[in-house]
């Protein structure tokens, strides 16, 4: 019998697609720089690979080349992700869910979203890794203009919209919008047009987006007093949404993400909550390279995990353009909203973009801590059983009722204003060969009792402050505090170009207490700060508040004069009570006098 030679090559090549749980998704219809709407082919070859799969480990290739990807189709999803809108339900590209022992390996491909969508997700999983692809989409969301003029006497400015952004003079209005989604904008953010750096001590600014005209294509006349906007400067127009990160990774264990580029997402370039040991490597939040037009990345972290545990490692990655934190590392205080009986509490998340997802299991062990004062509230406990108090389940949940296994402290109550902190889901944090430039705020964030390393950085131009300890029961209830903390061998270039909230130095450890003066303990302790060199043009070097137990030795304190000296702590180091603090051989340009370059508060 003679076979039909196109049959014969299409089972071919489905059985070479499949062949040992390796998988090609080209046989699935995925074809490279097409411009075709890739979301529902990997729908359904994503469905099909699981159905199909009885391999130990899943090997799936996505044959290198530009894939496009847009709501219509695509895998819908209805996620709770922490720091983010609680918006739903959600346009998933690719949702990998409850799969284990799975590589996913783009080859290097772009993958483009289009509208308002969340690219990946990696849900319920267990041993996965992705790896060798980039984010990014056709249209942010984001804005950028270029300052052309500045009348800084009649308050006008000319600015000229970028290529590749849509929009619309309505109402005398600029209107950026795209697919499914627009907005005026309000805010921005100046970088230089030369070097991508935020604008000196501009900080968040206004923005000249109403009562404009459009005097030719793409120019606009505003009225916008700004003097700092010098003809070159670039501005990028933010809106207050942030529905999506880039990658969103939920209750999963042994995660790796590997050379991935997240070029823009709407929200962080990843969010991460209640997962296990969680490895990045060479994960980046990053332009196109030295020649891409675009000044900005994310619109808020570029890496952001809350309530995870075991290890977090991320190393060689490039964080630049986004509109906060490299790294944020925290839990989520529940507030005390009820007092059942002795052994059980009703606690609650309190920020209106951290609800809706899990937060503890039997057997976890808990603290309490008075938010006034940030002070830990009798022994820790343990949770002998909690289940959500306002819905079926956690999903969507704000509310938890927590039985722990011995009695609670007789004074934690709703009289009180009381958080209950899980203990279990705190990781080790090991942060190494990053480049961290050209940021808005901050340059990385760690709030975990465990071990934190972070070394072998660069920290250019962060803009605000470059490393932040806090705690925060109060506002994002961002728990909580650091006990065992190594910072060595980083370079710190001109931090501090900008005030943003907890900027008080280069290395700030501002945990927030709205009522220090009635603290009995201290909050942070076991911090190592040795062995670094900051390169600065001004003078707070290190901040610290609440805390037993400091060192801060051999490092080396470089002044320059690349621009003016203006921060309102004029110490090298400011400490708010602290206790037990080592400060020695340590290097400063101009010598050191200890009555003068430290203030010592209680």
């Amino acid at each position: 019998m003679k076979l039909n030679p196109v049959l014969t090559c299409f089972f071919i090549a489905l059985l070479t697609a499949c062949k040992g749980g390796t998988y090609d998704l080209s046989a699935y219809g995925l074809k490279p720089d097409t411009g075709e709407n890739a979301s529902p082919l990997i729908a359904k070859a994503f469905q099909q690979i699981a159905a199909e799969s009885n391999s130990d480990t899943v090997r799936i290739f996505l044959p290198k080349g530009r894939y496009d990807f847009y709501p219509e189709g695509s895998s819908e999803r209805e996620y709770f992700i922490s720091n983010h809108d609680q918006d739903n339900p959600k346009q998933v590209g690719l949702a990998f869910e409850n799969w284990k022992n799975v590589v996913f390996d783009g080859q290097g491909s772009e993958l483009v979203f289009h509208g308002r969508m969340l690219p990946v997700s990696l849900v319920g999983s267990e041993n996965c890794t992705l790896k060798n692809f980039s984010i990014d989409f056709e249209n942010p969301h984001i804005s950028q203009v270029k300052v052309l003029e500045n009348d800084t006497v009649g308050g006008m400015i000319t600015y000229e919209v970028a290529p590749w952004v849509e929009y619309e003079i309505r109402d005398s209005n600029f209107v950026a919008k795209g697919e499914g989604w627009e907005h005026i904008p309000a805010s921005g953010i100046a970088f230089e047009g030369d070097t991508k750096r935020l604008v000196y001590t501009t900080s968040d600014i206004r923005v000249g987006s109403r009562r404009v005209a459009e005097i030719a294509p793409r120019k606009i006349l505003a009225p916008w007093k700004n003097k700092k906007l010098i003809p070159g400067t670039v501005v990028a127009f933010r809106g207050h949404g942030r529905p999506t990160p880039g990658v969103f990774l939920y209750q999963d264990t042994n995660t790796t993400l590997e050379n991935i580029q997240v070029h823009y997402a709407e929200g962080m370039g990843l969010l991460a909550q209640m997962s296990e040991n969680i490895t990045l490597d060479r994960f980046s939040v990053c332009l196109r390279g030295a020649d891409d037009p675009r000044y900005f990345t994310t619109q808020a972290d570029a890496t952001h995990f809350s309530g995870c545990k075991g290890l977090i490692r991320s190393v060689g990655g490039l964080y630049e353009g986004m509109m906060d934190d490299a790294i944020n590392v925290h839990g989520t205080y529940l507030k005390v909203q009820k007092r059942i009986d002795d052994k059980t509490l009703v606690g609650a998340y309190m920020h209106g973009q951290s609800y809706g997802f899990e937060w503890g299991r039997p057997g976890d062990v808990v603290q309490f801590i008075d938010s006034k004062t940030m002070e830990i509230l009798g022994e820790p406990n343990r949770v002998a059983a909690i289940e959500a108090a306002d819905k079926p389940d956690d999903h969507g949940a704000k509310q938890f009722r927590i039985t722990f296994e011995k009695p609670v402290d007789p004074a934690i109550s709703e009289a009180g204003t009381y958080g209950i902190e899980n203990l279990e889901w705190t990781p080790e944090v090991y942060f190494a060969h990053n480049t961290i430039r050209n940021n808005r705020a901050r340059g990385s964030l760690f709030s975990t009792p465990k071990k934190t390393v972070v070394e072998h950085n660069v920290f250019d131009h962060t803009s605000g402050t470059a490393i932040l300890l806090c705690g925060d029961c109060n506002g994002w209830f961002e728990t909580g505090a650091c006990h065992d903390v190594l910072i060595r061998n980083n370079t710190f270039i001109n931090a501090l170009t900008n005030q943003f909230q907890f900027t008080n130095a280069v290395i700030s450890i501002y945990p927030e207490i709205p009522d220090l003066k009635s603290q009995q303990k201290y909050f942070h302790s076991g911090i190592v700060i040795e062995e670094n060199e900051f390169e600065t043009f001004d003078k707070p070097i290190l901040y610290a508040k609440s805390v037993d137990g400091l060192v801060f030795r051999n490092n080396v304190i470089k002044q320059n004069q690349d621009y003016p000296a203006f921060h309102w702590n004029n110490h090298r180091l400011f400490f708010q009570r602290v206790v037990n603090a080592e400060i020695k051989d340590n290097r400063f340009d101009g010598g050191f006098d200890e009555e003068k370059d430290i203030r010592w508060e209680e």
